[in-house]
């Protein structure tokens, strides 16, 4: 067995055995060597965002003070949420390694096809005071420093809602 996955498996038994949360661990690699390794803390911490694979991406960017972690690949016990597979997104890693299935998880009591919110709705509320804060954004320093690419909506940003 691959010794990244054994470790993110070792990391989910650790999570199990401390009453931290579900089956879950997950292992940040960079170029052979494992940066950082955590499991789901969702119970201890109270907070439904404590997803494995988002604890791992927290510490790594905090450790390297860097969002960007494009350099790295991720081991994980289960197949990223939909939650966690948008934060590997934004953090530019572009490969994923993991276990089990979504219908595994379904096995163990989690949904991860629809989630478990069937009453959940989004509503746009129009409003002139956020959009004045997308004019503030783009005239502020911080994101003149930052790279933003837009090549996958250049078709057409004004569709996006």
């Amino acid at each position: 067995m691959n010794r990244f996955m054994q470790r993110a498996i070792k990391e989910a038994r650790r999570g199990m055995k401390r009453q931290h949360g579900g089956a879950f661990g997950a292992v940040l690699v960079r170029n052979g060597k494992i940066l950082a390794s955590s499991h789901n803390t969702v119970l201890k911490y109270h907070d439904s965002t404590c997803h494995a694979e988002i604890n791992v991406i927290r510490k790594v960017s905090r450790k390297f003070k860097d969002y960007d972690l494009s350099d790295c690949e991720m081991y994980t016990t289960g197949k990223p949420c939909k939650m966690c597979e948008g934060a590997i997104n934004w953090a530019k890693i572009k490969k994923v390694y993991y276990g089990n299935s979504y219908k595994d998880a379904y096995n163990m009591g989690f949904n991860e096809v629809i989630g478990n919110n069937k009453d959940l709705v989004f509503e746009r509320i129009e409003s002139m005071q956020t959009s004045k804060l997308i004019e503030e954004w783009n005239n502020s320093k911080k994101k003149k420093n930052l790279l933003i690419m837009f090549d996958i909506f250049s078709t057409n940003i004004y569709s996006i809602q």
